[in-house]
């Protein structure tokens, strides 16, 4: 018997991929995993696996038997702009197919991804397990996790809820682990002041340039009024190049009459915009379901920003996260801290940080958040909002509405220092009208 365990580079071969679906649909029916309790099919599994590959956070690790994948696992990332979360990783999605357990593999495949992680400079290797699985329990305190935390309302199975244990296995060596024990901070020890070497690893915040399309032009609403909207171009392509001239690193893209619409209107206007740069697109705007979300995906669109369909359609949305990890972004609107849908004409009862939680749990990779009140009235972002979002999630929170000057971005980077989470900021009207330029708002944010 020959075990071989290693980290995925490329794409799968197509036997490769065929074995690692199969080995995944045994151990879903053997009791769940991945989120599934029952087998999605081989298509959703490829897109899964195919799409995990393009997200730089997770590292994707296979158990070979005799040349047959039997297993794997992942190593998951911070991201960048979790500072304070840097040495950290995550091991998740571990697995032995039923047939191949037994002969120590598991034990293998967790040897090398530790090493995985040593090698890409971590300190703390994380992991969750439920506490129906024994075997797997057993494994981790063998290999020196240690157990930290229960988790009460894990998961719902079969009707009854499950508990999951928490555990962390620090990988530092003795001489650096007496030092990191050493220096854990008392929560009550009070703000220390921030050191010269933590400001200069600040990461900055990305800018997100906002085209905002309807009937094919390129707009800018008022408090997300169709009736309030300016005229700013009518060759979204043109606007997107000259964004990508300036500096920018991403386009925020709306289709505003898919959104009242709830399907893609402005497709010729997209195309164009996605054809005429090579920079990544986030789209929003009326997608509503799989075959739209692939579609897009398909058409050279990097990332999908589910809005009225996180409310609507939850289920929808952590379907679409499993079968496209690290490009599916819950867009949440609020006027007054509630959810607005439907184009913003409709507002709910549903509290904007109880949505968040859900879409975080749902497997999202972001947040987009935006106080409808402010957006097009250059009149500042919800800061308090967004920054109280930022810290309750584990995901990152993009800042949307309002900003009208420098000043503004200048207020997100102060709060962004101290609330790692928020990433970056959408702006719109203000590039437009000339109240900002590209050049002093990159500048600004110190965009990476």
């Amino acid at each position: 018997m020959t075990v071989v365990c290693e980290r995925v580079v490329s794409s799968l071969s197509p036997d490769d991929m065929e074995a690692l679906c199969e080995a995944v649909t045994a151990g879903i029916l053997d009791g769940g995993g991945f989120g599934w309790l029952q087998p999605p099919g081989n298509q959703a599994l490829e897109r899964y696996f195919e799409g995990l590959l393009l997200v730089q956070e997770r590292s994707l690790y296979v158990l070979r038997e005799d040349g047959i994948i039997c297993g794997a696992g992942q190593l998951v990332r911070p991201p960048s702009s979790y500072e304070a979360h840097a040495a950290t990783v995550n091991l998740t999605g571990f697995f032995v197919a039923p047939y191949a357990r037994g002969r120590g593999l598991g034990r293998a495949l967790i040897q090398a991804m530790i090493q995985g992680a040593k090698a890409m400079g971590s300190k703390v290797i994380n992991c969750d397990v439920r506490e129906t699985h024994a075997a797997a329990i057993g494994l981790f305190r063998s290999l020196g996790f240690e157990h930290w935390g229960t988790h009460p309302y894990y998961a719902r199975i079969g009707g009854q809820t499950v508990r999951g244990l928490f555990f962390s296995k620090l990988l530092a060596g003795e001489h650096e682990a007496a030092r990191w024990q050493s220096s854990i901070a008392a929560p009550d020890a009070g703000g220390a002041p921030v050191s010269s070497e933590t400001t200069k690893s600040y990461q900055g915040l990305m800018l997100y340039p906002a085209i905002d399309l309807k009937d094919g032009a390129c707009v800018r609403l008022r408090r997300g009024e169709m009736e309030d909207a300016t005229h700013y171009s009518d060759d979204p392509a043109a606007q997107a190049k000259l964004f990508e001239e300036a500096g920018c690193r991403h386009l925020h893209v709306v289709d505003l009459n898919g959104a009242f619409a709830g399907k893609s209107t402005n497709v010729p206007a997209i195309e164009s915009i996605v054809k005429a740069t090579g920079l990544p697109v986030q789209l929003g705007g009326g997608i509503r379901d799989m075959a739209a979300i692939e579609r897009w995906l398909e058409a050279g669109v990097s990332r999908i920003i589910l809005g009225s369909v996180a409310v609507k359609d939850p289920e929808l949305v952590r379907q679409a996260a499993r079968a496209f990890p690290g490009q599916i972004v819950a867009g949440i609107d609020a006027r007054q801290g509630r959810v607005a849908t439907e184009g913003w004409a409709e507002v709910s009862e549903l509290e904007a940080n109880d949505l968040a939680l859900r879409m975080e749990d749902a497997g999202v990779a972001a947040i987009i958040f935006t106080e409808i009140t402010r957006d097009g009235m250059l009149a500042g972002l919800d800061l308090e909002q967004t920054a109280d979002m930022a810290r309750r999630l584990s995901i990152p929170v993009i800042a949307s509405g309002g900003v009208g000057t420098l000043d503004h971005l200048r207020d997100l980077r102060a709060i962004a220092r101290d609330v790692p989470g928020i990433s970056g900021a959408i702006v719109g009207r203000a590039l437009y009208d000339g109240r900002i330029s590209l050049k002093d708002a990159l500048d600004v944010l110190g965009s990476c």
